[in-house]
């Protein structure tokens, strides 16, 4: 392994994961300097199995990608697991990370940490001043303590824990389940058997009105792997000590009824959209500032249009697989 560090990456097998892993490896990572677990071979919400893993294989850094994640559907109907196991994994692994001696760490969250009415683009200084969206609070709640856990053992041990809050994120990898996913996987698939079937039309949950803004995954990786490997100096320019973490996103974003429009056409559907406005529409509007992480240099490369077509490819090889 040479001079390479040990990188464990918690959730390997997950959209976030699995591409930073393929992020790593193809910037030159020897395998087996990439520590993964399953999730039968480790439970990360079992204290003491995370901490006798640490012990064992003293990894020299983490990426905490590992979490409980899920749509508005999985989110209302599981609140419960959502803030426990989210909980339970992230302060399992960052207080092990602490014990058994490991200096950087990062911690991946999300962009519902921000209030549901939070100033357009939200800012990182936007956290903690307004309410949650209901749907996804417990979630929400689990990641704001996150980022306050690795905030908490800088000040007090000089650890180097930084934090990434992503925005909405779709590619390989995604899950397509029709309820428990999140929109554009629920809606590749939806337009895909709407098309296999010549269906007359697709509905769509909401007024198509809400304004969303998404990111590729492996831009998401690549922009984990370049925060991590930043140097603390560039790294502190940009932060404060309780207002620490980063923005991650496109700097753009569509409609659900563009966005509806774009997975259409990306699946080759020709049939009618309709929306149904007695469901949910969430927050009329997520889009992140992403102005600190363009700062230090990193900004997404995918567009919208090439992600779906990438995306559908992937959720015709993951049907292939079904079968």
């Amino acid at each position: 392994m040479g001079t390479q560090p040990k990188i464990y990456v918690a959730g390997h097998r997950g959209m976030v994961g699995s591409a930073i892993v393929r992020t790593l490896t193809a910037r030159g990572h020897d395998a087996q300097c990439i520590l993964t677990r399953t999730h039968a071979e480790l439970d990360l919400v079992n204290q003491l199995a995370v901490a006798d893993f640490f012990a064992s294989e003293k990894p020299d850094e983490v990426y905490l990608a590992a979490a409980r994640v899920g749509g508005i559907h999985a989110n209302n109907t599981y609140p419960a697991e959502f803030i426990y196991d989210n909980l339970m994994m992230q302060a399992n692994v960052i207080q092990a990370a602490h014990a058994h001696g490991v200096q950087k760490l990062l911690f991946l969250g999300s962009s519902c940490i921000y209030p549901k009415f939070a100033p357009q683009p939200m800012a990182e200084d936007a956290l903690l001043t307004g309410k949650l969206e209901p749907t996804n609070e417990p979630y929400a709640i689990a990641k704001i303590a996150g980022i306050k856990l690795c905030e908490s053992y800088n000040r007090q041990y000089g650890r180097d824990y930084r934090s990434v809050m992503p925005t909405n994120l779709y590619g390989p990898g995604d899950n397509y389940h029709l309820q428990n996913s999140h929109v554009i996987p629920a809606l590749i698939r939806r337009f895909h058997e709407a098309r296999v079937t010549a269906a007359a039309q697709v509905e769509i949950w909401g007024t198509g009105t809400p304004r969303r803004e998404f990111l590729y995954v492996d831009d998401m990786a690549a922009a984990s792997v370049y925060v991590m490997n930043l140097s603390q100096e560039d790294y502190a320019a940009q932060v404060q000590p309780q207002l620490s973490h980063i923005n991650v996103g496109s700097c753009s974003d569509v409609t659900i009824a563009e966005l509806a429009d774009a997975v259409a056409r990306a699946t080759g559907y020709a049939g009618r959209i309709v929306f149904d406005p007695d469901k949910p529409d969430g927050a009329p509007r997520k889009l992140m500032d992403s102005g600190r992480l363009n700062a230090m240099g990193w900004r997404a490369t995918v567009a919208l249009e090439e992600g779906l077509a990438r995306g559908y490819r992937d959720f015709l090889g993951h049907t292939a697989r079904e079968k």
